[in-house]
């Protein structure tokens, strides 16, 4: 790992597995956690540290842009090929968002506390908000995985869990943008609403004020036309 060679992880630390502490670290960086227990330790290496995420938080926003992408194309493809194959086209966008969502939930949130709770000893609340505060990238730093001395951690465990902050991160932001888009769309709607009511209601104002005006007179123009009476 390029923080091994810079020497930014605790030395404490990096001398017992540094590829998976590094590795940590770098997804603590990429996706603003932030927990806090490992940190560059040098002047050269926090220097370094500001323009590796000046450049590589950027490109992690590309990466979680386009497996948001990835995955919304896929809902969506379902979505049709349910759609051509039942001819029910409304009906299966709302099934397969629904099961898309039931799926991230398990994934993301439900299932990984389950996995926390049998290695690092936490109950399912403890894995659970450790779950979601890591998605969000909140990362106070009070529940971190692979730190405890007295526990034997697999060799995959850490990789795994990388994959899913990766992956949970983008399902993450996916609900966070639907969530945002369906605010904006029900303001639009109340917009919309609140127009056409003030419209409705300057229609029949309009309308009052000619039925109360009544048809304008329209002057005759029945003229006789009258000889003058003179001598023959």
């Amino acid at each position: 790992m390029i923080w091994s060679v810079v020497g930014t992880c605790i030395p404490d630390t990096c001398s017992d597995d540094a590829d998976n502490v590094c590795l940590l670290l770098n997804k603590q960086v990429f996706s603003w956690g932030g927990y806090g227990n490992l940190s560059p330790s040098t002047v050269s290496a926090q220097v370094f540290c500001i323009f590796f995420a000046l450049f590589g938080i950027p490109l992690n926003l590309v990466l979680l842009n386009r497996i948001g992408q990835l995955m919304l194309s896929g809902v969506q493809q379902c979505a049709c090929h349910l759609g051509n194959k039942f001819h029910w086209q409304k009906g299966a966008a709302v099934l397969t968002r629904t099961c898309a969502l039931v799926a991230g939930l398990l994934l993301f949130l439900l299932l990984p506390p389950l996995l926390f709770t049998a290695i690092e000893g936490w109950t399912y609340e403890q894995g659970f908000y450790y779950s979601f505060i890591t998605l969000a990238t909140i990362g106070f730093g009070d529940y971190v995985i692979g730190m405890n001395p007295d526990r034997t951690y697999p060799a995959w465990y850490k990789n795994v869990v990388s994959l899913w902050i990766l992956f949970g991160m983008a399902w993450l932001a996916l609900i966070i943008n639907l969530c945002i888009s369906l605010l904006e769309n029900s303001s639009d709607l109340c917009r919309c609403c609140k127009r056409s009511n003030r419209e409705v209601e300057q229609e029949l104002i309009d309308g009052n004020q000619n039925t109360s005006l009544g048809p304008e007179e329209e002057p005759s123009c029945n003229v006789k036309a009258t000889k003058p009476v003179g001598p023959n």
